[in-house]
């Protein structure tokens, strides 16, 4: 789909947050989320070691964007302005018109019901805005928390494949959870 562009960016919103372009303001954030290694139990990425190499996250996320690779919004509370994490569409696949979403949230943001609220946001922009066919998100197996979101915003667990990445000395599993736009 070589017709959509994320420029110029779109904010979204729901009652509780907003979702803008990540900018460096949002660096002490990323780096809280990044470089935590209980934040990152579940992700199979090597962690920030700094706020330097947060800043080039940042610059990673928005060339993707102006690249039109994919896209990443910062979650901001509204009711306080504190970034409290950030999401977005990876691995787009425009010829299959489906992309991955992925998300993540600081510690303190967790259990409110912040990541249903902001998945069901990109999974409309998803949908309606780059006009995906479907949708899905990967993630490990014992992160019952993400899968509770993911089954919230309507994704169906698809398959488990056992040990299919290699990180840091041990092999991952993976869980795919997928949403067609027509089953919404």
């Amino acid at each position: 789909m070589e017709s959509f562009s994320f420029l110029p960016f779109q904010n979204l919103e729901s009652t509780r947050l907003l979702l803008r372009q990540m900018n460096y303001s949002d660096v002490d954030g990323v780096f809280a989320l990044r470089g935590n290694p209980e934040n990152m139990k579940y992700i199979p990425r090597p962690l920030l070691k700094s706020r330097v190499e947060a800043m080039e996250l940042i610059d990673t996320i928005n060339q993707k964007i102006e690249k039109n690779e994919g896209i990443n919004w910062a979650i901001i509370e509204k009711s306080s302005g504190v970034f409290i994490g950030f999401l977005g569409h990876y691995r787009i696949q425009w010829a299959h018109s489906r992309s991955e979403i992925g998300y993540m949230f600081l510690p303190e943001a967790q259990g409110k019901g912040y990541a249903t609220e902001a998945v069901e946001l990109i999974v409309k922009y998803g949908f309606e805005q780059m006009k995906m066919h479907s949708l899905e998100a990967v993630i490990d197996p014992a992160n019952t928390g993400s899968a509770r979101v993911l089954e919230k915003n309507h994704f169906v667990k698809e398959a488990h494949i056992r040990e299919n990445e290699f990180f840091e000395g041990k092999y991952w599993d993976s869980v795919i959870y997928s949403l067609l736009k027509k089953d919404l």
